[in-house]
């Protein structure tokens, strides 16, 4: 899902990858195909989690696991936490951007509205990329085949939702939330861009601070609006601990191998699979209902949101 996206962004820089680096056992392409498969998995294992704990109570657990699997990779690569004040404080908001908040967003909304549109809604981050990018980044000029593509895809959602039919058999508050948290993406993507950029840090070390620090952030909200569950709900659970160890640990790593392997672009590519996968497992598992106006708008917000990415070939200077 788009969360760990942020692996790819914290520090404001790639690592290239090293020619003297051993090439990886697995191909990159199993390891895209085993992230998209985590990500899109992931809302189905948030609706499953949400039906024994509270949400924030999911996202707390979701945390700590993902922060377990970042901890055990930095000891074994011998990574430390950065330094600095300013740092740190730069990862307070960009953990509650990128991780406390939509993480705590899309497990109050699969209360109320199937992992099928969740997957969905996590699809337009994209698109609320494209136009924030407009306003606050300077240098993220439009052009008319991305613009094109930001009102196709809300086009798409718009054909999702149902608009036709006044939305009708939609939690309004449930999508609403979804589309939040989407939108919280994009923000705390910018933040990072603006604040943590050239500051140094390895992408393990800024995206494990960034999870700790969002950890404590939930352990700090989790007490002051839920209470102890009565008895422990042995699937949900375990549902949660899949989530955090695979959907927000493993599934960083990966993303981190694969952007230095085969760059940002083909590595963001995981996220035009995911609503297809979490939409394939929430009908076949969940047993969730899907009109055709599901997949039909699924595909339009897909191909906005990739449309939005399209960036223009720069000109060639004039020979003299």
């Amino acid at each position: 899902m788009s969360t760990a996206s942020t692996a790819t962004t914290t520090s404001g820089r790639i690592a290239p990858a090293s020619p003297d680096r051993p090439r990886p056992r697995l191909d990159w392409r199993l390891r895209f195909a085993a992230l998209s498969l985590i990500w899109g998995f992931s809302f189905l294992l948030i609706k499953v989690g949400t039906e024994g704990y509270a949400p924030f109570q999911v996202t707390l657990g979701r945390l700590v696991f993902g922060t377990a699997v970042l901890a055990a990779a930095m000891a074994v690569r011998r990574e430390r936490l950065p330094r600095g004040a300013r740092t740190w404080g730069h990862l307070t908001v960009a953990a509650f951007l990128l991780n406390a908040l939509p993480f705590s967003l899309f497990a109050y909304a699969e209360l109320t509205i199937p992992s099928t549109l969740a997957g969905i809604c996590n699809a337009t981050s994209p698109l609320w990329g494209m136009a924030l990018s407009l306003v606050a980044l300077s240098e993220d000029r439009p052009t008319r085949v991305r613009v094109a593509g930001l009102g196709l895809g809300f086009l798409g959602v718009l054909t999702v939702l149902g608009a036709w039919q006044g939305f009708h058999g939609l939690d309004a508050t449930g999508t609403a939330l979804a589309l939040f948290a989407s939108l919280s993406y994009p923000v705390g993507w910018i933040y990072v861009r603006r604040t943590l950029a050239g500051t140094g840090g390895s992408h393990l070390s800024m995206t494990g601070a960034q999870l700790l620090l969002a950890t404590v952030q939930l352990a700090v909200v989790t007490p002051l609006f839920t209470t102890l569950p009565t008895r422990v709900s042995v699937v949900p659970l375990l549902a949660i601990a899949a989530l955090g160890a695979l959907g927000t640990g493993l599934a960083v790593l990966l993303q981190y191998g694969l952007v230095a392997e085969v760059g940002p672009t083909t590595a963001q590519m995981v996220t035009y699979f995911i609503p297809v996968i979490a939409t394939a497992a929430g009908v076949a598992l969940l047993g969730e209902s899907l009109t055709w106006s599901t997949p039909v708008g699924a595909v339009i917000v897909l191909t906005g949101a990739a449309l939005t990415q399209v960036r223009p070939k720069p000109r060639r200077s004039p020979q003299t």
